[in-house]
């Protein structure tokens, strides 16, 4: 029972030490505020930056092209080998004619490439395999395989005229180095942001213990535990977390409503007010274990100083 009693003992003098230092409160609460802003913005942007990425990852392919007399079978046998290797995601197969009608789509304003295709007996384009790999940095990989089949001599690897690999190496590469960059980039931002938070609120916290660095001393003085001494600001600091967290997701609501169109013109497919209301509970999990791990932990280090040793 007694455990209980202090339990409501120290949630009390926390509300009641949250409401007193209104000023402290507030500054308390803007402060982590704008450390929650920041790790939503960087959620949202990490999402953001994945779906462009995976968009542009998209885009790039290793392209097989076959020669006009490659049979079936030739072009199913390389396709087989393509698809048991780990590093391919997929292999997609366009015959002659689908190449031919695609060829005639992208030029049916050249009347003179329409002309010069209509004037030929057969058929000039061969059959494709479109490959695309798990990832971008795999590609050279494929295309190793692919140059080794077509020297090897064997049936399958003389029917392929040609792969579009070294003409699309430069693009690749970028994209990969980008990749590479941008999350080693957003790794190291996630860090620094994180660590700077943590000492402004620590910082803006500590000043709200300081306002009460005699009552802090009397019940020192008169035998209380640490834990008790403790709790109050504890409890304050979760409730700077709480309301911090609360203010966040209420006004990511507007915010991601407002930027979402320009947002996506610019990004293409990422719509941010479909994530915020998609990937809602994440993001309220986040924020509030955010906010009120945060409170805690920065009351509990800030406290420290005006306890016993």
């Amino acid at each position: 029972m007694s455990l209980w009693l202090n339990i409501k003992r120290v949630a009390r003098y926390g509300l009641i030490g949250f409401i007193r230092n209104g000023f402290v409160s507030l500054a308390a609460i803007s402060i982590m505020t704008l450390t929650l802003f920041v790790i939503s913005g960087l959620m949202i942007f990490g999402s953001a930056l994945n779906a462009t990425l995976v968009q542009l990852t998209q885009k790039v392919d290793v392209k097989v092209y076959f020669t006009t007399n490659s049979t079936d079978a030739e072009i199913t046998d390389v396709q087989k080998m393509l698809e048991s290797l780990p590093e391919v995601a997929s292999v997609s197969f366009m015959s002659r004619d689908d190449a031919l009608a695609q060829f005639r789509e992208r030029h049916k304003n050249d009347q003179l490439t329409i002309q010069a295709l209509d004037e030929l007996k057969d058929n000039p384009l061969g059959a494709s395999l479109e490959v695309r790999a798990k990832q971008t940095s795999q590609y050279e990989a494929i295309a190793k395989f692919l140059s080794t089949q077509q020297s090897s001599g064997t049936i399958a690897g003389s029917s392929i005229d040609k792969v579009n690999f070294y003409q699309n190496k430069t693009a690749i590469d970028r994209l990969t180095n980008i990749i590479d960059t941008t999350r080693r980039l957003g790794t190291i931002v996630s860090i620094i942001m994180g660590l700077a938070s943590l000492l402004i609120a620590f910082n803006t916290i500590r000043l709200a213990i300081y306002t009460s660095r005699d009552e802090i001393g009397v019940m020192n003085i008169v035998g209380a535990s640490r834990w008790y001494v403790r709790g109050p600001f504890m409890i304050t600091g979760i409730l700077y977390g709480f309301v911090s967290g609360l203010i966040v997701l209420i006004l990511l609501y507007p915010i991601t409503l407002y930027i979402s169109a320009p947002l996506q013109r610019f990004l293409g497919t990422f719509n941010a007010f479909a994530y915020y209301a998609g990937s809602f509970p994440i993001i309220f999990f986040v924020i509030m274990a955010s906010g009120i791990a945060l409170g805690a932990l920065s009351s509990y280090l800030a406290v420290r100083r005006y306890l016993h040793t």
